[in-house]
């Protein structure tokens, strides 16, 4: 997100109750590859890339921008989290503003660490850009990223067809503390 790079970038490693959000290091290349070629991961996104095309394209170091978190239980990455600028969204409503997104591995799910590590993030961002509205994209189908945009305060802005389902667009106000 090019208004993070005035921030200093990466920032501390954010502590959770239970999780660590820091910026990406080689020793996470192997989660990376297992998050983009998994087809659960995967499944409201288009699907999973094929793994060898995957393997060809991640760096040693992925991922290391502005906005870039990986998300850690116990020394090991289970997600990432993903705060950049909505540029050429197909939604006015979002164009302009932070965008959220988040993947997280199969065995991380339904212990609520999406949750914790997605809240301490936008809070992380209230601090760094006071006053930044955020926007959630995802498919109406997903029910848990449906599930957690609700836990995070995100309300809805519109739905809408795209990538053959239908999307749901979402804004969570500024400043607004989920922590």
């Amino acid at each position: 997100m090019e208004d993070l790079e005035l921030t200093v970038w990466p920032p501390e490693p954010i502590r959770t109750e239970r999780l660590v959000l820091r910026a990406p290091e080689a020793r996470d290349r192997a989660a990376f590859i297992e998050l983009l070629s998994s087809p659960e991961v995967n499944a409201y996104l288009g699907g999973p890339r094929p793994r060898d095309e995957v393997e060809r394209e991640v760096p040693e170091v992925p991922a290391r921008w502005p906005g870039s978190f990986v998300v850690e239980l116990d020394g090991a990455m289970i997600g990432q989290i993903l705060l950049r600028r909505a540029t050429g969204h197909r939604r006015p409503a979002a164009a302009g503003k932070a965008d959220l997104g988040y993947l997280f591995l199969p065995r991380a799910w339904g212990s609520g660490y999406a949750t914790e590590a997605c809240a301490a993030a936008l809070d992380w961002l209230d601090d760094a850009l006071p006053g930044e509205p955020v926007v959630l994209t995802t498919q109406s189908a997903n029910a848990a990223s449906m599930r957690l945009a609700a836990k995070l305060g995100f309300t809805e802005v519109e739905r809408f067809e795209a990538w053959d389902a239908e999307q749901w667009l979402g804004v969570r106000s500024p400043s607004r503390r989920t922590g």
